[in-house]
Parts: structure tokens; C-alpha cells; sequence
């Protein structure tokens, strides 16, 4: 036997711990260890997460190399602005956190840590001429100056990931607690929140405090620009002229609105790695002062909230009020139509953080009143029962066939509950969850690998040049394709668009190369997951050598596993993480009940 076969038996002999069998469990430096030897022929989904891993990488490079240069920075003309500004800019990176921290090679950590980089120097070297408030740069202390939560949240994807990958980076601990601190008035020059009312001050905040005025066309709109034969605006305006007519009703946003929730992440994160509880104390304040406000509101989540604090007052007196509010229905020049845009769903985010932090159910209750107060306003038409998603002077309006349901997918998913899920509608993955649809985990991977193919042949036939590219242009051939993996291997939610954290019942760890995500050749199936348990089937592809992996309770480690049942071997546990030891070849089913939200979460690795 060579050197070579002998230092490799000798580590899978020490990685197994001498176990013979099936599947043994042994306790060893406090840590529950379990050992896998059954054979497994490779499952076609084991083969296909692997080579999405591998086929996202290789697209995401190319993607790279083409829009962004050797400093970071993206390829585009800089701009302020609702319709394309810094936030786009950052978006084409989306996914990519969660990409590596699936197991996806450290390339592509390198690539959106110097996205990010180049990001923040980029934009606070840009400036605007006419927009007021980002004429000395639109970044301020690698911040967004002022805009609304849609838009900074946006600007936000790929930060508020970092940790999942690299929470000990020092810029990024840095900037996790100056950003947090913006919205809990640590910072003179941001006095965005009010103590005494509980509330952000107004729509437009940020590391240049809040803008206690009325927002006009330009603010939102940008600079002028030529547009005509050079850009494409996202909103479809084919002149400037249009883009400001797009804006131009977009006055009212004094005082508070509940996309301002999505502020909260920063205090989540902040705790996550701190564990400095004035970050937890000050998200809680912010959020049960909008569950109050529901409450008071006849179970409807208000659109503004004024600068004395009352529901409406800044808004004309209307609970409805405001951009982005219950009644903002504006035209639209591009379609030469009416067009109904409400966003205070967008403040489900900061109940969902308080969820995360307490495991209580008073944070999701305010959004099931929300459901049945609005849908009790249904009407029937012809025949059709139609439901409404806007309310004005008018009363409710803008109804549609759909119950309104705001809220439901994300209930459903955090309690599992039968009545929760009763809300959903038809969902593929939670029908397979619930033991049907067996085809669901091949046909959502074989179509993640395709999006991929999409993607790069769409970036390879684009023509754009830097000066004739927006920064929200090369968004729509970003390759990253995570959404399977995201449900299959950590069941989860995909955070989107709005700067979210990863809500995921397990994540899994490489503690061999210490880092984040799966080792080589491992995949792994949810196959089932319920309010209390979850079963997993976890495999190593590789048939020459063993492979080691943690598998962790949650996303943050906020879950504690209670029993371990692997078919032919029950007993109980009392850990959030689990060290696996696959031999070659090797697979195992895992059936593994749970106390869910049992520890604060935390940025830590479970070797930490």
C-alpha cells in the first residue's frame, strides 16, 4: 500500500472512529458525532445539486469578468434615483452569498466581497448635480444618504449576507454595527429614529438622517439623463421627461411608513454577531410599536404615521395615506394607465426579524387579522367573488379573483401550522414537504441548470457598452440560480429582494476547510418538515474517499435538535449542531425532531 492509500484510509478510519455498521453515534469532545457507512448508489438530485454548485460558479465568473472591472467596480453609468441608482448596482451580485455559503467555491466569496468593495467606493465617488441631498457623494459613511427602504433594502442583498460566509472579516463587523447605529441615533449627523415615538422619521433616511420635507420628481427621478437611443429605463419612460412624470406625485413621505422595517435586519444582523442586546431591545421597541399600531388600526397595518407619532398625520389624516400607502394609486406614463401601488407588505420583514429573535407568535398573528380584515370586504360580481388590495377616499378598490394573502407563504413556512397552511395557495414545495409530488426536487434543479444556460446566453449576446449600460441592465443575466437548493438542501426561504436574512431550518458546514457549506461531493434532501421534526438525506457522491460535514439547527444556529431517528436507531440529543461522518459512497436518512428559536441566533460557526 502507498503512502498516499495508507494516509487516506488512516483519515477515513479516524473520521469513521473504528464504527462497524449501519449508522453509530458517539459522544466525543462534547460533540454528538455520527458515523455513516451505508452504501449509497448516488441519487440523480445528489448528482444534480453538485453540478449546479459547480455550473453556478463557472457562469458567475463569466458574468463577472464581463460587467465588473479589476477593482470592483460595475461597468455602467453611476446614478441616483428610484428608477436605476446605487442599489441596482449592488443587486447583480444577488444570491451570491447564499451561493457560497451552500458550499460553492470561494471564488465566488472573493468576487462579491470585492463587488462590494468597489460598490461602496464607487457610488460614494459619485455625485449628482441637481438631486440636493447627494451632491457630496450618494454614499455617505458606505451608506445609502437618504432613500426608502425599498430601494436601500435592495442595496442591501449582499451585504446582509456576508455573515452567512465571513463574519469575522473586520470591515464587515465594522460596518454591521455603523449601520445598525444609524437607526438607533448613534450617529448625530442620522437622527433617523425617534425614541420617543417609535418612529423613523420619514420614508426617505439614511446615514444622512431623515428628510423631514416632501419628496419631489427629482429626488426619486435623478439627474437628468439622455435616454433616447442610449438607455432603457427599467419603468419603461423613453425620456426623461418621463421618468420625472413618473415621480411626480411621489410627495407625501414625512413620517413613517412600514417599508422602514426592513431597517430592522441591520439590529438582527448586528445581534447575530454581537449578541449586544441593545440591538435586539431596540428591533423589538420598533417592531411591537407597529404591532400596536395595527391593533389600533382595526388589524390593518397603516401608511404613515406622523412626526407627533398619530396614525395618518402627515398624510392628511389618513390612515391610508402616503407614497406607497393603501390608497397610492398614480399614473403611469410609460403604459398611459392608472397604476395601484401599495407596498406595506414590505413591513412584514421586521416582524419576521422579531420572529426570528423570540419565537413568538404575536409577531405573526397581526398579519392573519390583516388577512381576514381585508378579505371580509370581499364582494361578488357576476358570480366571482372578488377581494380588494386598496383603500382611499373611495373605500376598498382595485379587487381581484384572489384572496388577499400578504404575508401567508412566510407564516405558513415559520409555524407549519395546518391552519397556516390552509392560506397558502398551491405551492409545489410544500405539497412535496407534505409527502407529494416526489418529482418536485429533479424538476426544480434541472430547472435552476437551465435558468443558468438562459443566463449566459443572454449576457453573451448583450451588446450593451459601459456608457449605453444602466446599472439595473446587466441584473437580468445574473446566473446565480439557488432557489432549489434553498428549499431542497437547507428548507428554507429565499430572502429576495429585500435585504433579508436566510430563514432556513438546517445549514451545513465544511469543518475540515473551516468554512461555510457543504464539503465536496456531500448533498443533502429535506424530504419532510413539520412544525417539530425535520428528515433529511444526506450523501457523499464521492466513491474513493470520506467526507465530514456539520449540519447545523437553522440558519443561525437559533434551533436545538432533541432525538436523532435513523430508521434502525433512535436516541436523544440535546445540541444545535451535529458533526457527520460520511465513508465512501455512504448515505443516510435522518429524521430529526427539534425545539425551533431555543438559542439567539448567531453569525458564528458551530467550531466557534
Amino acid at each position: 500500500m502507498t503512502g498516499f492509500h495508507v494516509r487516506r484510509v488512516l483519515l477515513c478510519v479516524l473520521a469513521m472512529g473504528f464504527v462497524q455498521g449501519q449508522l453509530a453515534s458517539v459522544l466525543m469532545a462534547e460533540e454528538t458525532v455520527i458515523s455513516v457507512e451505508t452504501s449509497m448508489t448516488p441519487p440523480n438530485w445528489a448528482l444534480l445539486e453538485r453540478e449546479l454548485l459547480r455550473q453556478n460558479v463557472a457562469a458567475c465568473r463569466e458574468y463577472f469578468e464581463k460587467y465588473f472591472d479589476e477593482r470592483g467596480w460595475l461597468l455602467c453609468v453611476e446614478r441616483w434615483g428610484g428608477d436605476d441608482g446605487p442599489d441596482d448596482a449592488i443587486e447583480n451580485c444577488l444570491d451570491w452569498p447564499i451561493l457560497h455559503a451552500l458550499g460553492a467555491s470561494d471564488d465566488i466569496l472573493r468576487m462579491y466581497k470585492l463587488a462590494w468593495e468597489g460598490h461602496l467606493r464607487q457610488y460614494t465617488l459619485a455625485k449628482t448635480v441637481e438631486v440636493p441631498f447627494a451632491r457630496d457623494g450618494m454614499y455617505y459613511k458606505e451608506f445609502p444618504v437618504m432613500m426608502d427602504w425599498l430601494h436601500n433594502a435592495e442595496g442591501l442583498v449582499v451585504f446582509n449576507l456576508q455573515g452567512l460566509s465571513d463574519p469575522n472579516d473586520r470591515r464587515f463587523s465594522e460596518r454591521v454595527k455603523r449601520y445598525a447605529g444609524f437607526y438607533l441615533n448613534e450617529d448625530p449627523g442620522a437622527p433617523n429614529y425617534d425614541p420617543q415615538h417609535k418612529i423613523i422619521r420619514s420614508m426617505f433616511n439614511g446615514s444622512r438622517g431623515p428628510l423631514l420635507r416632501k419628496t419631489t420628481g427629482l429626488d426619486w427621478a435623478g439627474d437628468p439623463i439622455e435616454v433616447e437611443n442610449r438607455f432603457r429605463p427599467g419603468h419603461g419612460e423613453t425620456s426623461y421627461a418621463q421618468m420625472l412624470e413618473h415621480f411626480k406625485d411621489y410627495n407625501d413621505t414625512v413620517g413613517d411608513h412600514p417599508q422602514n422595517l426592513k431597517s430592522t435586519t441591520l439590529a438582527f444582523n448586528a445581534f447575530a454577531l454581537t449578541h449586544d442586546d441593545k440591538y435586539r431591545k431596540w428591533l423589538l421597541e420598533y417592531v411591537d410599536a407597529w404591532r400596536e399600531r395595527m391593533r389600533a388600526n382595526s388589524n390593518i397595518i397603516p401608511t404613515n404615521v406622523g412626526l407627533d407619532g398619530k396614525i395618518g398625520s402627515d398624510a392628511g389624516g389618513h390612515w391610508w395615506g402616503g407614497v406607497y400607502g393603501w390608497g397610492f394609486t398614480v399614473y403611469d406614463p410609460a403604459s398611459k394607465k392608472m397604476a395601484s401601488r401599495n407596498q406595506h407588505e414590505a413591513g412584514l420583514q421586521g416582524f419576521i426579524n422579531a420572529y426570528a429573535l423570540t419565537g413568538d407568535d404575536r409577531y405573526l398573528d397581526p398579519w392573519r387579522k390583516q388577512m381576514d380584515a381585508v378579505n371580509a370586504n370581499k364582494k361578488i360580481e357576476n358570480g366571482t367573488t372578488l377581494y380588494p388590495r386598496m383603500f382611499g377616499e373611495q373605500g376598498w378598490y382595485d379587487f381581484v379573483p384572489e384572496k388577499y394573502s400578504a404575508g401567508a407563504t412566510e407564516i405558513a413556512y415559520f409555524t407549519m401550522k395546518a391552519d397556516d397552511l390552509e392560506r397558502i395557495a398551491a405551492n409545489p414545495w410544500m405539497t412535496y414537504l407534505r409527502g407529494k409530488n416526489p418529482e418536485f426536487p429533479e424538476q426544480a434543479l434541472r430547472g435552476d441548470l437551465a435558468l443558468i444556460g438562459k443566463q449566459v446566453r443572454g449576457l453573451r449576446d448583450d451588446r450593451t457598452t459601459p456608457d449605453t449600460r444602466l446599472a439595473d441592465d446587466p441584473m437580468k443575466y445574473n446566473p446565480a440560480s439557488v432557489t432549489s437548493l434553498i428549499q431542497l438542501a437547507l428548507g428554507g426561504l429565499h430572502p429576495g429582494r429585500s435585504g433579508s436574512a436566510l430563514h432556513c431550518r438546517l445549514r451545513y458546514f465544511d469543518p475540515v476547510n473551516r468554512r461555510a457549506g457543504f464539503p465536496e461531493d456531500v448533498a443533502a434532501l429535506i424530504e419532510e418538515m413539520t412544525e417539530d421534526h425535520v428528515t433529511v438525506t444526506l450523501v457523499n457522491i464521492n466513491q474513493l474517499d470520506c467526507r465530514k460535514l456539520i449540519v447545523q439547527a437553522g440558519g443561525y444556529g437559533e434551533h436545538q435538535f432533541l432525538s436523532l431517528d435513523s430508521g434502525d436507531k433512535q436516541q436523544p440529543l440535546n445540541t444545535n449542531h451535529l458533526i457527520v461522518n460520511l465513508a465512501p459512497g455512504s448515505g443516510t436518512r435522518l429524521k430529526l425532531t427539534m425545539k425551533r428559536y431555543a438559542h439567539p441566533p448567531t453569525m458564528a460557526f458551530p467550531w466557534n
